[in-house]
């Protein structure tokens, strides 16, 4: 049986943190470590993973 993740994630725009329920941190934090997590050179075994948008 596959190991349940548990994520945290803080999301700061423009310097400001944003509240975000757990509901919300599990929705964006489970499809975003998925996305990433399959990319070719990331262990699968990563502690923490920083992502930046910038608006062009």
């Amino acid at each position: 049986m596959e190991e349940k993740m548990e994520v945290e994630v803080e999301i700061v725009v423009d310097k400001e943190e944003i509240v975000v329920n757990e509901f919300v941190q599990n929705v964006i934090g489970k499809a975003i470590a998925g996305a990433v997590s399959v990319l070719k050179g990331v262990n699968e075994e990563w502690g923490e993973m920083e992502i930046k948008v910038r608006r062009k």
